[in-house]
């Protein structure tokens, strides 16, 4: 008995938790209790040092500019408790952990005075622009769907003009006041093209299934679309439509249907599962991924956490795009002879 529980209890110092603040190394997985421990997104290394990393997820807490239920300045928060049930293994279909490729950290929240909303948009610009000018890509949790605008700045005046991909139930180009500073999480994609930090012909809206007269030449996929033609078609016209041109990435957890994703501040009936969701993503390895966000997770109207656990699985699956997009496998990974990519590889 005595040697029974000599054992158990070596086997219990000898377990490294707290790996946001214990961890030794920016990349692989190690493992510690998902009900345990302090949650950074996937278990990552908290810190505000980007010396090396090639990933810096960070949450933006805003719900100030949504136009029905507030609650996602949680967001942040529940997807990164719902991320610790994935930091064990790999994203499933994929041949390789891109958490062996790319060191990502938890670069924490960008913060404001919440007194002053006014100021949110340049304080997220700001935080984003360290991030860039650190040479690291950001992955950005939401928060409502606002904070893709200053994300979009940030990116847009140290890249040019880039794609979008939007994934979302809204196109979010509905007109406004121009220079009237309001913070709107539905106007974002019109100011976005007015001022060039986008090209709407070179990018996809996907999922939309509400009315808006003017696309603003933004390439819609609608929701009825993507229901009768599946996520092969969708790929294939996304792929056909950015080419190779820089793209940002932005994921609106509402692109989901409400059975899938009950916790968000304005759900649409009729949109996809979250295998077609997943599906569509895998399917754009490859892209030049610049940076992406997930937005508008409100944990207070959620079932059971499907909604913060769906938005954890697609920030995760955003890292395998971006540790396939071109030039970071080379990287990696000693060279290949060439072949054709085998399921799950980076195409």
């Amino acid at each position: 008995m005595e040697d029974h529980r000599s054992k158990t209890a070596s086997r219990a110092r000898g377990m490294i938790v707290d790996n946001a603040f214990t961890a030794d190394s920016l990349y692989g997985v190690r493992r510690e209790p998902t009900y345990s421990g302090a949650l950074s997104f996937l278990r990552r290394k908290y810190t505000r040092d980007l010396t090396g990393v090639d990933v810096a997820v960070t949450g933006i807490p805003l719900d100030t500019a949504t136009s029905n239920r507030p609650g996602t300045r949680f967001g942040p928060r529940a997807v990164r408790e719902a991320s610790a049930q994935l930091a064990w293994n790999r994203p499933y279909g994929y041949e390789f952990d891109p958490l062996d490729r790319l060191a990502v950290v938890d670069y924490g929240d960008c913060v404001w005075d919440y007194g002053r909303p006014e100021e949110s948009p340049v304080a997220i610009e700001e935080h984003i622009g360290r991030i860039l000018d650190a040479g690291v890509t950001p992955l950005s949790i939401g928060g409502d769907h606002f904070v893709s605008y200053p994300i979009l700045r940030a990116v847009s005046k140290r890249r040019g003009k880039l794609s979008l991909i939007h994934f979302d139930a809204h196109s979010d180009t509905w007109s406004d006041e121009v220079g009237s500073g309001r913070v709107d999480h539905g106007t974002m994609f019109f100011h976005a093209a007015r001022e060039g930090l986008v090209e709407p012909s070179r990018s996809a809206q996907i999922g939309l299934r509400t009315y808006n007269a003017d696309t603003l030449g933004f390439q819609v996929l609608d929701a009825p679309w993507v229901h009768r033609h599946g996520a092969r078609a969708v790929i294939e016209h996304v792929r056909n439509i950015v080419g190779d041109h820089e793209v940002y990435l932005t994921f609106d957890i509402d692109f989901l249907d409400p059975s899938f994703a009950p916790g968000t501040g304005t759900p649409v009936c009729g949109g996809m599962s979250t295998a077609v969701a997943l599906e569509i993503l895998r399917g754009l390895q490859g892209i030049a991924l610049v940076g992406m966000d997930v937005v508008e997770v409100a944990p207070a109207y959620d079932v059971g956490e499907i909604t913060a656990l769906a938005g954890a699985t697609i920030a995760h699956e955003g890292l395998g795009l971006i540790a396939c997009r071109p030039g970071a496998q080379k990287a990696r990974e000693p060279a290949e002879k060439a072949r054709e990519p085998a399921e799950g590889e980076c195409r």
